[in-house]
């Protein structure tokens, strides 16, 4: 387990201050966030490579807050891999070992062991600057694990790969922990590798955690309008939510309109409402929702696959929808269309 306790690390152009965590033994925890809001100096803090001015840092119980790097037990790979050019796959496996010491007898079961995990024995004599992008990610991840570290630090280590290969090494990562079951902490600024990947997110801005939960939590119950646009909600509104005739429902009014939703909260809030939880049609449908209202086609954004319509009510309701769908409906720019959606689906902040 990691407890980290009212941390704060001072850079002088940058604080990362009021840090409490709790990760759980064998856990694939995310921290999330923007460029610039903190996530690599949260780990390099973890790893001992930036001082701390305040708080504690504990693993498996024991504080390792003073400790030097080398003495913390803790792995850490970045997004550049930094191998060693001038050795080959196999001696940059070993690298770590024979720096602590290792007897030489047991490098090699242990070298072998990780290798296997990680499916790169037909790399082993290769010069590392021979590799690609995957296979360099696979040799760092052997490099550090193969010392069985307490915890692996993660820097953003899919970030510099084509789609593909992301995708593969997303794949590769989450089987790894499954086999090894080793403590990860991972940062991205990417919310589908969290997804992906995360039992836990910590989501941080400016230095600061601000929400911590599922992937499920953080994308569908944002706490702040902050994270609500960071978790790509699209759809967030003002408003005002007074009673309503339901059991447990309010109605909110933005922007001219009356949202029936599900909430306890009455008087100023915020709404979140995901683009994949909105019906689009072309006339009005028949449904339980509690939402529909005809609007205008405003904008059309194409993503491959997928399609963003802004449909203006108004609002502006940013809809998700497939390029099937889309070529279905007509979906054209003035077009009227028609938005329909549950009072559930609406996050109330």
């Amino acid at each position: 387990m990691i407890a980290i306790k009212d941390l704060k690390v001072d850079l002088g152009s940058f604080m990362l201050q009021n840090i409490n965590l709790d990760i759980r033994p064998g856990e694939y925890f995310i921290t999330l966030g923007p460029t610039g809001a903190g996530k690599t100096v949260l780990l390099e803090a973890i790893a001992g490579l930036y001082p701390i001015l305040e708080g504690t840092i504990s693993v498996n119980g024991k504080d390792i807050s003073r400790l030097s790097p080398e003495k913390r037990g803790i792995g850490i790979v970045y997004q550049d891999q930094v191998l060693f050019p001038h050795l080959s796959v196999k001696e940059n496996i070993a690298f770590g070992l024979k720096s602590m010491k290792c007897p030489k007898r047991e490098i090699k079961p242990k070298v072998d062991t990780m290798v296997e995990v990680l499916g790169i024995a037909h790399l082993l004599q290769r010069n590392t600057t021979t590799l690609s992008g995957g296979e360099k990610q696979k040799v760092a991840l052997a490099r550090a694990l193969v010392t069985e570290p307490a915890v692996l630090l993660l820097d953003e280590p899919l970030s510099a790969m084509d789609p593909e290969t992301r995708e593969e090494m997303q794949r590769e990562l989450a089987e790894m922990h499954r086999h090894l079951n080793v403590t990860i902490i991972h940062v991205t600024h990417d919310f589908e590798e969290a997804v992906a990947l995360g039992h836990r997110v910590a989501v941080l801005n400016d230095g600061q955690i601000v929400q911590v939960g599922t992937p499920e939590d953080v994308l569908r119950q944002p706490n702040s309008e902050f994270v609500a646009h960071f978790a790509l909600s699209r759809n967030i509104f003002p408003g005002e939510a007074s009673n309503a005739n339901n059991n447990g429902y309010a109605l909110v009014d933005t922007d001219g309109i009356k949202l029936m939703t599900v909430t306890d909260l009455r008087g100023k809030v915020h709404l979140s409402l995901r683009p994949e939880d909105i019906l689009i049609s072309r006339e009005p449908l028949r449904s339980t929702a509690r939402n529909s209202f005809e609007g205008t086609i405003t904008d059309i954004v194409d993503r491959g696959a997928v399609m963003f319509v802004t449909v203006n009510v108004p609002p502006d309701f940013v809809c998700l929808v497939t390029r099937q769908a889309f070529e279905e409906l007509d979906l054209r720019k003035g077009v009227k269309a028609w938005v329909t959606f549950k009072a559930s689906a609406i996050h109330v902040f």
